[in-house]
């Protein structure tokens, strides 16, 4: 039996009071998306409540550290949290770096020590444009195109996005690789093909910044999308 586990690395912008002093000067950025996903979290609960059997979320903001990286990436830490003392960046993965993923981890391995295959969910959004380049997509739908189990499931998802709205553009690992450092790429080398697949989706934040309701029906569809996925696939 196939397991769906839900997280969102990046679902808000808190700074621990111990750390609140390096930010008194990144107010306004820790509001942008630099600070956190804007959107995830609320999309990530919608997906936990229309069914998962397991869910981890974090409202840590990535300025203080980046859940998403590997300990060896060179923005594991922020240009803020760069410049603190070792014993400092060592406290901070200890507090939130290491409990975040060891948690995860622990829970995929206990779903295939029980025979189960998982398929994780990792829930982000991207900002609309970056560095002066408008992203064109709507929806990135990120997996490592050598794993079949996430090559076809993709695939699948696709298809139901067309089904429900043909103008959604929804895009493969766009706008960044599937394969590049992240923790579906790290959690891969651990577990094989047919015991894990994982997909990180995307979608753009300028939907959860705009009206309301045309956010609520996206929110709507990406997760009903899914759903009817799952149930193709199994």
């Amino acid at each position: 039996m196939q397991k769906i586990l839900i997280t969102c690395e990046h679902g808000g912008r808190e700074i621990p009071e111990a750390h609140g002093h390096h930010f008194h000067a990144h107010q306004e950025l820790l509001e942008t998306h630099r600070g956190w996903d804007i959107g995830a979290l609320e999309l990530y609960e919608k997906f936990v409540a229309a069914g998962a059997d397991a869910s981890f979320f974090s409202e840590t903001s990535r300025l203080l550290v980046e859940l998403n990286r590997s300990l060896h990436h060179p923005n594991l830490f922020s240009d803020i949290t760069r410049q603190t003392a070792e014993v400092e960046r060592e406290a901070i993965l200890e507090a939130h770096y290491h409990p975040y993923r060891q948690q995860v981890e622990k829970t995929i391995q206990t779903f295939i020590a029980q025979n189960h295959s998982v398929l994780h969910l990792s829930v982000h959004s991207f900002t609309p444009q970056l560095n002066g380049e408008i992203r064109n997509a709507d929806i990135g739908l990120l997996y490592d195109p050598q794993r079949k189990t996430e090559k076809e499931f993709s695939a699948l998802w696709k298809q139901e996005f067309e089904k429900l709205d043909p103008d959604l553009k929804v895009r493969f690992n766009y706008p960044y690789r599937g394969t590049a450092d992240g923790f579906t790429t790290y959690l891969r080398k651990l577990f094989p093909d047919e015991q894990y697949g994982g997909i990180e989706l995307e979608v753009n934040q300028k939907y959860p910044q705009c009206n309301a309701g045309i956010w609520e029906n996206v929110q709507q569809i990406i997760v009903q999308s899914f759903r009817n996925a799952v149930n193709v696939r199994s």
